[in-house]
């Protein structure tokens, strides 16, 4: 059965990506996961929905011959195997991996990393693991819709278990179910991410699939209305959770254009989006220079087959894009709420900009979030400087986003109502003292320590290093090895987190609150 699995950030991660998952991705996704996983049956119209973010996966079949995605996918048939096998109009005969010699230990290899001439991004690692994980990612965010077409990347993301000219949707769901394999959908703002996970025996099985849903979506007219009224639910359920309004009303208040696009369809556009603006959209966005093919536990030599092959599809620069604008505002949402979430910032560092890796400390200077299960962030900065004038139960960390061109960062507070105004003002002071140099080295030192141990353990996982170079791959052509990043952040001086600090207390603010909001501060009173 199709579970769908939205992700509403949580106030530890306010940030992370909407995501759909299919069985056989906020920042949106949907997982579809086999009954070996989630003790689950059924077809892709029982979906179950745990998320807000995420919308259903999609599903494609086999077909037994033909040059399309849906006809010669037999390609992958096991580790030992991916190296040798050639793509032909027929389907190949699997071939059991030879298991290697006794007492020979395999060794991951280095990532490879490939460009073809088209634009195409191939990276992989062959880390020998028992499951692989190969992911498409597309320039294909929101922040890549017009006022014409606002929402179509959160239908597109749900639309993933649609019928493509190579399977139904049934097929793609039972397929991917039946070797206990996910299909997995995730967008942010900027990036769109089609990922499978399965046995590495299982490899050609899986591809075919997401090479179905990525290349050969029909969107046709009446699945794609029977999927309208999930905007609804999608939306719905993700906006249970406060945190996810607050983020989505800052980005609109703090961006004039592109960034301010929301992950979530507007309600006036559910049920108007239509399979044209579904097929638009792909065409101007699903193309080689956008899009890079990233595997681990898979062959590198195979992975440029299969994009050569069957990725090499639609060429050109595909949309632009414009430039987003920071224009600085406000947005209130006064409601009976006991708790008021409120976000304040201002524009900060862009991804690969010299000043990202100080205002990251910085961030973690001020804290980040508890570190111990459960914890109450006693040690960061704005937990002790918000304690010492609140007698009522509080919450704060440091907010700090980078896309492209531009950046957030800030603080996040949740507070009683009545102690708002002395939560937020408590919070900003603490960054203000900062920014007058009321830093010490060894305050730094703790919080690069910080940085680095949540960047090492995200990498740790398939699912954060398949992220992290596919992101790279698409913002640079290019991958830095963990250690180099560890090098930048080493580097990074008390001065610059002090100028990062002095840039927000200076930059023009945006905010966003919701709650009962009489003794919440306006952005301009503090």
């Amino acid at each position: 059965m199709i579970r769908l699995i939205e992700a509403a950030p949580p106030l530890l991660d306010l940030v992370r990506p909407a995501r759909s998952t299919s069985a056989g991705e906020q920042s949106s996704c949907c997982r579809v996961e086999s009954p070996r996983e989630g003790g689950e049956e059924g077809g892709c119209r029982g979906a179950r929905w745990e998320g807000s973010e995420l919308g259903p996966p999609s599903c494609f079949g086999l077909n037994a011959g033909g040059s399309g995605p849906g006809g010669v996918m037999k390609l992958l048939t096991g580790a030992g195997s991916l190296s040798r096998r050639f793509y032909s109009l027929k389907a190949a005969p699997k071939v059991k991996a030879p298991a290697a010699p006794a007492g020979v230990q395999l060794h991951p290899q280095e990532l490879e990393f490939t460009k073809l001439p088209n634009g195409l991004v191939i990276a992989s690692l062959e880390n020998y693991a028992p499951a692989s994980r190969i992911g498409v990612f597309i320039k294909a965010g929101s922040r890549y819709e017009d006022s014409s077409n606002l929402g179509t990347s959160h239908l597109l993301r749900l639309a993933s278990n649609l019928t493509t000219k190579g399977a139904s949707s049934f097929r793609i769901t039972r397929g991917i179910e039946a070797v206990g394999g996910k299909l997995s959908v995730t967008t942010t703002r900027e990036n769109m991410a089609y990922t499978v996970e399965c046995l590495r025996d299982d490899v050609d099985t899986v591809m075919e699939y997401l090479l179905n849903v990525t290349t050969a979506p029909e969107f046709r007219r009446w699945e794609v209305a029977d999927l309208q009224p999930q905007l609804k639910i999608d939306k719905a359920v993700a906006f249970q959770n406060p945190q996810t309004g607050i983020i989505e009303n800052l980005h609109a208040a703090a961006y004039r254009n592109a960034l301010a696009n929301s992950l979530y369809c507007p309600d006036y556009r559910i049920g108007k989006i239509t399979s044209d603006q579904l097929h638009h959209f792909v065409q101007n966005n699903f193309t080689s220079t956008r899009m890079a093919l990233v595997g681990l536990g898979v062959n590198h030599a195979v992975l440029k087959q299969v994009a050569a092959q069957f990725l090499n599809f639609r060429g050109g620069p595909g949309t632009s894009g414009v430039k987003t604008q920071y224009r600085g505002a406000e947005i209130r949402n006064q409601n009976g709420d006991s708790l008021v979430h409120a976000a304040i910032v201002a524009e900060g560092a862009a991804n690969g900009s010299a000043e990202a890796n100080a205002f990251s400390v910085l961030q973690h200077v001020l804290g980040a979030g508890p570190h111990v299960k459960r914890g109450s962030s006693t040690t960061s900065k704005l937990h002790q400087a918000i304690a010492k004038g609140a007698n009522q139960p509080f919450d704060a960390l440091a907010f700090n986003v980078n896309y492209s061109d531009s950046g957030l960062f800030g603080i996040y507070t949740v507070s009683q109502a009545a102690t708002a105004g002395e939560v937020i003002k408590a919070a900003y002071n603490q960054v203000k003292a900062i920014s007058q140099g009321n830093l010490s080295e060894g305050d730094v030192t703790i919080a690069k320590n910080k940085l680095k141990a949540g960047y090492l353990m995200l990498m740790e996982t398939s699912e954060g290093l398949l992220d992290e170079i596919g992101s790279q791959a698409l913002a640079s052509g290019s991958y830095e090895a963990p250690t180099a990043v560890l090098q930048q952040i080493d580097a990074v001086a008390t001065a610059e987190v002090v100028n990062a600090a002095k840039k927000f207390v200076s930059g023009k603010k945006s905010m966003a609150a919701s709650g009962n909001l009489g003794n919440t501060p306006f952005v301009d009173e503090l």
